[in-house]
């Protein structure tokens, strides 16, 4: 591939060029990443040691009690790891219809209620066991250092921070961990989170055991028990991630590859099977009709995601009837490329995240990501050892009709998704968007304009984003073309355009592999949205 290097958008930011690379979204977890990297460990230890500071430096997004995924190359296949955590035991339409009201749709959207076992720790866990080169407790000690010692709140981080605090101050362990002043901090206050050093320090020693078998299980468990939930020592005892295969879609002689449901990446695989039937090269990059046929592939790609995808024991159709060609491109006919439509989902069976990526001069090249969901997750914090979980109960539905009805045991309907690009086998690029149902959209847009329109990574990251909501109604960042937002409005589509690019268009990091790694290495791009960056050397 031959990439246009030309700067078309706002941003003045430049893709980075090296033979090793960690791109993320906080300055200081890219750095832990290149620590790593630099004392002789692969791409793997260093996505774990930025993993580990996400936690401590962007705790609106994830925390120690997060879930996660990851795609990685090892230098001769993909791997595809699935961290997300399961239903406690204890859990049941019953057990919500009675403590909820029998007219409850699903979980609540915050408080133990809303916690599954967390998933993030094992999975760094098992990450490093299998393919990492340095010790586990090596890779945690730069974020022990930077809870302890602190750092000073940026920007984008603030924001969030200051918009959940009153949604989440009076919920159990919360105000005592994130508000040390009785409010949010301010732009370049140091926060200090000594909490989660203990629990980091708990975690290095004993190879994250702790977390589920030890002292930090044991207190998440007695506080969920003193605020009325359901997660038991069994259920932490019980859980282990799962090395799963990835799934892909071929798209202009490549193929994108996401990780197998209950996520949401089949959206990004559908999408683009949709879109590989319009010549798109045809059409303008930033023009009304390829961001109209882009919008309503989604659109159909949502409307199948939404009614199908849950754990795979539970769907009634297969992923792939749902990447079925025939089907796909009978979906692609539905398209009108003079209005916009509200699609309902079709028939296959007829035919709050942070994400980086780390590449080494071996060749290994890792996409990972991670996520308390919404801002802060649960908004429960056990503040002995500063766990914030998330809140991934809220993806199951109380309805009897739904494939994500809550069961004992079963993982919920999933958003955070990691991505991964190769060409006849081998790697080109590992990447990830952030941001709830943008990741695939995030994921479908960029690549369109790198595959259709030969945009480079870090023009592709820069170029202004739509996101699709529901029904007719789409998001379109100000920056956007004005002719081409005024036609969508002509064509029916409800847009309402956005400045405010961190709250409604995700974030992404890139890493596209240039050629031999050891030689000419990759060419990495991070997005201004969260003042991300990408590093190397």
């Amino acid at each position: 591939m031959t990439f246009d290097y030309t700067n078309r958008y706002t941003s003045t930011r430049l893709p980075v060029f090296a033979r090793n690379v960690v791109a993320t979204s906080h300055p200081l977890a890219a750095q832990a990443g290149l620590r790593m990297l630099e004392r002789g460990g692969n791409a793997v230890d260093a996505a774990v040691a930025g993993a580990a500071v996400m936690t401590i430096c962007e705790p609106v997004s994830n925390g120690l009690g997060s879930d996660a995924f990851c795609i990685l190359w090892d230098g001769q296949q993909l791997h595809g790891l699935n961290a997300a955590g399961r239903a406690p035991q204890g859990w049941s339409q019953s057990y919500f219809r009675k403590k909820y009201g029998s007219d409850a749709a699903t979980p609540p959207k915050r408080g133990f209620d809303s916690v599954t076992v967390p998933g993030a720790v094992a999975g760094w866990a098992a990450l490093s066991r299998r393919f990492g080169k340095l010790p586990f407790a090596d890779l945690m000690q730069p974020a022990i250092e930077i809870a302890e010692r602190g750092y000073l709140v940026p920007v984008v981080v603030r924001q969030k921070w200051a918009a959940a605090t009153p949604e989440l101050q009076s919920l159990p362990g919360f105000a005592e961990c994130f508000l040390p002043w009785g409010r949010a901090p301010q732009v370049g206050e140091l926060f200090r989170f000594p909490a989660a050093a203990r629990g980091l320090r708990a975690i290095a020693e004993s190879g994250g055991d702790a977390f589920y078998q030890g002292e930090i299980a044991q207190a998440i468990v007695a506080m969920s028990a003193r605020h009325g939930g359901a997660l038991t020592a069994a259920d932490f005892a019980g859980f282990q991630p799962e090395w799963v295969t990835p799934i892909s879609q071929n798209y202009r002689g490549y193929a994108l590859h996401e990780i197998p449901p209950s996520g949401q990446g089949m959206a990004a695989l559908i999408a683009l099977g949709i879109l590989e039937q319009f010549d798109m090269a045809a059409l303008p990059v930033d023009g009304l009709d390829s961001q109209h046929v882009q919008i309503e592939a989604m659109k159909l790609a949502f409307a199948d995601v939404y009614r199908y995808v849950a754990e795979p024991s539970s769907m009634a159709v297969t992923p792939a009837q749902m990447l079925d060609a025939g089907y796909l491109k009978s979906r692609a006919k539905l398209i009108d490329m003079n209005r916009a439509q509200d699609f309902g989902a079709g028939n296959p069976a007829k035919g709050g995240t942070i994400y980086l990526t780390a590449a080494d001069e071996s060749g290994m090249m890792v996409s990972f990501i991670q996520s308390n969901y919404m801002g802060f997750g649960s908004g429960c914090v056990e503040p002995a050892y500063g766990i914030s979980l998330q809140n991934r109960g809220v993806g199951f539905s109380l309805q009897d009709d739904s494939p994500n009805v809550v069961e004992p045991g079963k993982r919920p309907f999933h958003t955070i998704i990691p991505a991964f690009l190769t060409k006849d086998g081998q790697p080109v690029m590992s990447f990830g968007v952030m941001g709830a149902n943008m990741q695939p959209q995030g994921h479908v847009q960029a690549l369109v304009r790198m595959l259709d329109y030969g945009q480079n990574p870090q023009t592709a990251c820069d170029a202004p984003r739509w996101r699709f909501n529901q029904g007719l109604s789409i998001n379109a960042e100000s920056t956007m073309n004005a002719a081409a937002v005024q036609g969508l409005v002509e064509r029916g589509h409800r847009t309402e355009l956005i400045n405010d690019s961190y709250q409604d268009f995700g974030a992404g990091q890139f890493i596209w592999r240039v050629g031999d790694p050891t030689v000419e290495g990759y060419v990495a791009a991070s997005d201004a949205r969260r003042d991300g960056v990408a590093a190397g050397f």
